[in-house]
């Protein structure tokens, strides 16, 4: 089976963006929903464009994490809030 991977990089708004780790949320499940489940995907902030780059980095690529906050039912209303309004 061939794995395909692909790295997302995105900028939040600001530096000190409260909502980063919930938009990068929201790609990853966005992308799972669009992809077959061999595809991979990297998602990070842009270099320098956020003041805790590597905890969020962290979050966004961490299997474990990623469960967790979709177990979440509040994040969860969150994430399929933002997917529904057709944004992306």
């Amino acid at each position: 089976m061939c794995i395909w991977f692909n790295r997302i990089i995105f900028t939040p708004t600001i530096q000190h963006c409260s909502m980063a780790t919930v938009i990068g949320l929201c790609l990853r499940v966005k992308l799972k929903e669009l992809f077959p489940p061999h595809y991979k995907v990297d998602i990070k902030v842009y270099p320098g464009s956020h003041a805790d780059e590597e905890s969020v980095n962290k979050q966004l690529n961490d299997k474990e994490r990623i469960a967790a906050a979709l177990e979440n039912p509040n994040l969860r209303q969150l994430v399929d809030e933002c997917l529904s309004s057709n944004e992306f």
